[in-house]
C-alpha cells in the first residue's frame, strides 16, 4: 500500500453523493455525529464554503465543513474538520484550513471562527499555527456551557470555547 500523502490529496468542495461518506467519517473520527440528513443537506447548500479532500483512489480522507455567519458577513465560522484516523499526522488538517483561509480571504472575508472544547489540544494547536503563520490575532472565548447542551442527551457535552483568528489577509 502507499504511504499517505496530504500534499497527494485533491481538495474541492463537496458533493451532494459526498454526504454519506462526510457522516461516516465524522463518526469515524470522533467527532460529534450530525444526523446523515444534516451531511447531506451540508453537501448541497454549504458546499462553497467547505471542503473533501480525496486520496489518489477517490476516496474521502478529510473535511472541512463551514459557513459564512449570516448576522456576521465578515466572518466564516468553521463547523467541523475531519480526518481519517489512518491519515492523521500527516498535516492534511492544516492543508485543508490552509486552503479554506485562503478561500474567505479571497472573498473579503475577514475573520475565521470556530467552536473547541478545553481538552482538544490538536484543535488548539492547529488554530494557533494557523493565526501565527498568517499574522492574524487569535482570541480564545468562552462560548457555550454544558448548561446549553441537552442534560438527557448521549453523555454530557463538553464546553465550547470560541477561537476567533483575524483579520485574515
Amino acid at each position: 500500500m502507499a504511504v499517505f500523502r496530504a500534499e497527494d490529496v485533491t481538495l474541492a468542495p463537496p458533493a451532494l453523493d459526498d454526504g454519506r461518506h462526510l457522516w461516516r467519517l465524522a463518526r469515524d473520527s470522533g467527532l460529534d455525529v450530525n444526523s446523515p440528513y444534516a451531511y447531506v443537506l451540508w453537501c448541497r447548500d454549504f458546499a462553497a464554503t467547505s471542503l473533501a479532500a480525496r486520496d489518489g483512489s477517490g476516496a474521502l480522507r478529510g473535511f472541512v465543513t463551514g459557513y459564512v455567519r449570516p448576522e456576521a458577513l465578515d466572518t466564516y465560522f468553521l463547523w467541523q474538520v475531519a480526518v481519517d484516523p489512518e491519515c492523521r499526522g500527516r498535516r492534511l488538517a492544516r492543508r485543508m484550513l490552509d486552503r479554506v483561509g485562503s478561500r474567505i480571504a479571497a472573498r473579503g472575508i475577514r475573520y475565521l471562527e470556530a467552536t473547541v472544547t478545553p481538552d482538544n489540544t490538536a484543535s488548539r494547536a492547529l488554530f494557533a499555527s494557523f493565526a501565527r503563520d498568517r499574522g492574524a490575532d487569535l482570541t480564545w472565548t468562552p462560548l457555550f456551557t454544558r448548561a446549553h447542551f441537552p442534560a438527557d442527551g448521549p453523555g454530557p457535552h463538553e464546553p465550547e470555547d470560541l477561537v476567533r483568528i483575524g483579520p485574515l489577509h
